[in-house]
């Protein structure tokens, strides 16, 4: 069997949306689904099979102050609004069709990260619902978003705990993968001062959360060796942008641009794809 993974990384993905709209275009839909924080959050779009949407949020909300703006973290603890962002959208504005997402004959896996103990959990399809918590909740980065409560337990982002989850994909049974990067070849990640800063604001309340945050670099620094050994063995194909993405990109021409390059990369390894 073929998995796909999909990296997070704020709006970094907005390549992968195009990575994913070639696929649609292609009628490829992998069995296996498993992704990080926006990564697989905007992959939820993907499965339900509806093009142009990740892109249409991005175009339409990026410069609402609903949206993301420093307002919003006194109403909500984060500069993006999370009741717009995770309700009113896919609820109202521009409605994620849950039926089709939920008739997935595959698998979809949610990579997060239990608050308490650091370790990483995952969740299924079968978890979301029209309040999409879970989504929520891998994509909630300590300051940045609050903890996401679910089943009387908190949640944060995925990629604290396993933040390009290769593993889970590999030990789940698929021996090929289609694995899409938010960041371009070469990139090696370091433990920076706002990380150093972030572990010491969470570290009296989330101790074990705090150490992730300052161990995180070696994780994903290993992950991304596996899945270039991968590549190696003929068992994958990577896809990654050939230039750095700012993950709190503003300018819509750049976004669009970067979404532009994740779908011609994938259709021009389309072949590659397929064979997968």
């Amino acid at each position: 069997m073929a998995g796909v993974l999909f990296e997070g990384g704020s709006f970094r993905p907005i390549f992968s949306c195009g990575v994913m709209d070639a696929l649609l275009d292609e009628d490829i839909m992998f069995p296996y689904c498993i992704g990080v924080s926006a990564g697989i959050a905007d992959a939820a779009t993907y499965v339900s099979r509806q093009k142009r949407r990740n892109l249409e949020i991005m175009e339409r909300f990026r410069k609402d102050k609903r949206y993301f703006s420093k307002r919003n973290i006194f109403k909500e603890k984060s500069p993006f609004g999370i009741e717009f962002v995770f309700r009113t959208i896919p609820n109202e504005k521009i409605p994620f069709d849950l039926n089709t997402f939920q008739s997935y004959s595959g698998r979809f896996v949610i990579t997060v990260t239990d608050a308490e103990t650091g370790n990483v959990h995952y969740f299924g399809k079968e978890d979301v619902d029209r309040e999409y918590k879970v989504l929520q909740a891998t994509c909630s980065l300590p300051v940045i978003f609050p903890p996401v409560e679910i089943g009387g337990k908190k949640y944060y982002d995925g990629g604290l705990s396993n933040p390009i989850p290769i593993d889970k994909l590999v030990i789940d049974g698929n021996r090929k993968a289609l694995i899409v990067l938010t960041r371009p070849k070469g990139y090696i990640k370091t433990c920076t001062k706002t990380d150093r800063l972030t572990a010491k604001a969470i570290q009296w309340k989330y101790p074990r959360i705090a150490r992730r945050i300052l161990t995180r670099y070696e994780r994903y620094n290993q992950a991304v060796k596996a899945c270039e050994r991968l590549e190696s063995l003929g068992r994958a194909v990577i896809l990654r942008p050939s230039h750095p993405i700012e993950s709190f990109e503003g300018n819509l021409d750049i976004i669009c641009e970067n979404y532009m390059e994740g779908y011609r990369l994938a259709m021009e390894n389309m072949e590659k794809i397929r064979a997968l």
